[in-house]
C-alpha cells in the first residue's frame, strides 16, 4: 500500500513541475490532460501526506516514552499516542478505499432517460415525479440540468424525458439510479381509492466526449419534421424537429425541444453519443463477468431497484435492503442517504474481493 502511495506522490510532484513548464502551459491539450490527472490523484496524495505525518508523530512519541520523563510529561505523551493510534487506523482505512479501482466515468456529466413503463398515465405521472426528484437533487449539488427531449402527456406526466446533468462527479453519484423504479399509491385517476402499482425506468448514461465515440456522417440518416406540442407559432409550421438514425446499430434519437434545427441536431447527437458509449460499456462489462458481480446490482434496465410506497411514506432500495420512511424528502431530491449507502456497500464488496 505504501509503495503505491509513494508512486502516486512522486507522480503528483512530477505533474506539479510539468504544469509550471512554459512548453506545457502553451499546449492546451497537455495542460488540460496533466491538470485532470493531477486532480484525479489529489485526494490520494493528501491522504498519504497526512498518513506520513501521523506515523512520524507516533514514532517520535513512542521514542519519547523510552526517555526519562517526569510523570506529567509521560501522561501527556501517552495521551498523544492514544489519539494518534486510532487516527492512523482511520487513515489506513480511508487510503484502502481511495486505492480501490476507480470507475473512469465517475467524473463525467450524465444523460438521464426516464420512461413511464407499466401503468399507463399513472406511470407517466410517476416519471414526472422522478424527473423532479433528480432535478432537485442536482440543484442541491449545484449542478446544471438541461432538458434534451420531453414527451409530455395530457395530465402533465412524461411518456419519456431525456435530460443532461452537468457537474463534477455527477456519474459517480447517479450511476446507481439505472433500473426499474416502482410506485405504490392511489392514482389521481382512480376514484375508488384503490392502491395501484406502476413502474418507470431510469437509464443513467455517462456523457461521452467526441474522442471517446467517433460518429461518421456516412453512418447517420437525419430526418427533419414539424415539432408537436406546446411551443408557439413554430409548432407544426417549421421543420425544426430532428430524428437521427445510427445505421450500424439502429439507434434512433429524436429531438424537438429547440426552435432551431441545428440546436435539435446537436442535442440528438449528444444523446446518440452517450447511448453508443453505453453500448460499448455494456459489451465490455459482459466480457468481465466477475467485475460486474462486484457492482451494486447488474445495471440491467429491467431490474427493479427501488419501491416508493405512498400509503406508508416508505422508500425501499431492494439491492441493499435499505428502507427509509421519508418519502416526501426523497422525492424532493434528498437522495444522499440512499446514494451514500449504495457507495459504501459497493466499497465493502470491492474491499472484501481485494483481501
Amino acid at each position: 500500500m505504501l509503495e503505491r502511495l509513494e508512486a502516486i506522490h512522486r507522480r503528483y510532484e512530477e505533474l506539479s513541475q510539468l504544469l509550471c513548464d512554459p512548453e506545457v502551459i502553451n499546449d492546451t491539450k497537455k495542460l488540460m490532460a496533466y491538470s485532470k490527472e493531477q486532480a484525479s490523484i489529489e485526494e490520494q496524495n493528501q491522504a498519504y501526506l497526512e498518513y506520513k505525518r501521523v506515523v512520524e508523530q507516533l514514532q517520535e512519541a513512542k521514542m519519547m516514552l523510552e526517555d526519562k520523563l517526569d510523570d506529567e510529561m509521560r501522561e501527556l505523551v501517552k495521551s498523544e499516542i492514544d489519539e494518534l493510534v486510532p487516527l492512523k487506523k482511520e487513515l489506513e482505512e480511508k487510503i484502502r478505499i481511495l486505492l480501490l479501482p476507480k470507475d473512469p466515468n465517475d467524473d463525467k456529466n450524465v444523460i438521464v432517460e426516464i420512461r413511464g413503463a407499466a401503468g399507463g398515465e399513472e406511470a407517466a405521472l410517476f416519471a414526472g415525479n422522478l424527473f423532479r426528484m433528480y432535478t432537485r437533487f442536482a440543484e442541491r449539488q449545484g449542478w446544471k440540468v438541461e432538458v434534451l427531449e420531453a414527451n409530455v402527456t395530457g395530465l402533465g406526466g412524461f411518456k419519456e424525458v431525456i435530460f443532461s446533468i452537468q457537474g463534477k462527479g455527477a456519474y459517480s453519484q447517479l450511476k446507481y439510479e439505472s433500473g426499474a423504479h416502482r410506485v405504490q399509491r392511489v392514482p389521481a385517476t382512480e376514484s375508488g381509492g384503490r392502491i395501484h402499482t406502476s413502474t418507470a425506468t431510469v437509464a443513467v448514461l455517462p456523457e461521452a466526449e467526441d474522442v471517446e465515440v467517433e460518429i461518421h456522417d456516412k453512418d447517420l440518416r437525419i430526418d427533419t419534421f414539424c415539432s408537436s406540442g406546446p411551443g408557439g407559432q413554430s409548432v407544426n409550421t417549421t421543420k425544426s424537429a430532428v430524428r437521427v438514425t445510427h445505421l450500424p446499430t439502429g439507434i434512433v434519437v429524436s429531438c424537438q425541444d429547440e426552435k432551431s434545427q441545428n440546436s435539435n441536431k446537436d442535442k440528438a447527437l449528444r444523446v446518440l453519443r452517450a447511448r453508443l458509449y453505453d453500448l460499448k460499456m455494456q459489451e465490455e462489462m459482459s466480457k468481465l463477468a466477475d467485475q460486474r458481480k462486484s457492482q451494486v446490482g447488474t445495471g440491467d434496465r429491467s431490474e427493479r431497484i427501488r419501491t416508493y410506497n405512498f400509503p406508508q411514506s416508505r422508500v425501499t432500495d431492494h439491492r441493499i435492503g435499505l428502507t427509509l420512511h421519508k418519502l416526501d424528502l426523497i422525492l424532493d431530491g434528498e437522495l444522499s442517504e440512499i446514494i451514500n449507502a449504495l457507495i459504501m456497500d459497493e466499497q465493502a464488496k470491492l474491499l472484501a474481493k481485494a483481501e
